[in-house]
């Protein structure tokens, strides 16, 4: 735990992160991009983690890049300028990445890099005053470092909307278009959406879990081909043959829990 980052692991295996900049509106600089790997890595390798939330501390979930670093990066040479770009892209593949379940919970304002933190999360629930903004024309400069995962998740026909406005949207419209899953009115509703997921998430797998974000990478946008048949074939076979593919199958049968459940 820094500064910059507050963290709590519950009895459950359920690590919530906090950005803890509220006075920045949780801007991320150098620093905290550098501190937010090293924590996605160490609770990625956790194996006492099964669920990973990410939220922010006061009104904004995070208002993206800190423009006092942005400032200071424009006077960097241009191959100081990419490496510092690619400690951002390198921290949002991290979080992609991340073997666990992660989840975003938007308590506030998300813009830019926020957007980004957003759509690098398996599932994401905002609340409905949330607001979100892809605002870097606005300052001359593009949301080239989180597009991939934004594109991704919106889709190209909506990027190219908000890409190009930098214009505002609230919880409602980031559901529509695909940004987040659920929305809540109030923060009570709020913490009610997000255990349901994690007793969701608790129920199953975590190596299978791993191995279904891998999955979804494998096929995403393939065509469905022979080799890819071969793949996916040879993924199943290995999961049955698993000692975790092996225990949920012997709880069905035997109808009881399987030993990675919290109700255990």
């Amino acid at each position: 735990m820094t500064e910059n980052l507050l963290v709590n692991i519950d009895e459950r295996g359920i690590a919530v992160v906090t950005l803890n900049r509220a006075d920045k509106h949780n801007a991320f600089n150098d620093e905290v991009i550098a501190e937010l790997d090293a924590m996605f890595t160490s609770l990625g390798a956790n194996n006492a983690v099964r669920v990973v939330v990410l939220t922010g501390a006061g009104k904004s979930f995070s208002a993206g890049a800190d423009l006092s670093w942005m400032k200071k990066t424009a006077t960097y040479s241009p191959q100081d300028n990419e490496a510092d770009a690619m400690r951002l892209s390198g921290m949002l593949s991290t979080l992609a990445t991340c073997p666990k379940p992660t989840i975003a919970l938007v308590n506030g304002a998300a813009f830019g890099g926020g957007v980004g933190l957003t759509a690098c999360c398996d599932i994401a629930l905002a609340m409905a005053t949330a607001v979100f903004s892809l605002s870097e024309v606005k300052l001359g400069l593009t949301p080239a470092t989180i597009s991939p995962y934004v594109v991704r998740a919106i889709g190209a026909r909506a990027a190219q909307r908000y890409f190009l406005s930098g214009e505002r949207f609230d919880g409602i419209e980031a559901r529509r278009i695909g940004l987040v899953h659920e929305i809540a009115q109030t923060p009570e509703e709020a913490e009610m959406i997000l255990e349901g997921i994690i007793e969701q998430l608790l129920s199953g797998g975590p190596t299978a879990q791993a191995d279904c974000k891998e999955l979804i990478e494998l096929v995403a946008g393939r065509e469905i081909d022979d080799e890819l048949r071969q793949e996916t074939a040879a993924r199943i076979a290995a999961r049955r043959a698993s000692p975790e593919g092996q225990e949920g199958l012997s709880a069905f049968f035997d109808k009881r829990k399987p030993n990675w459940s919290a109700d255990e």
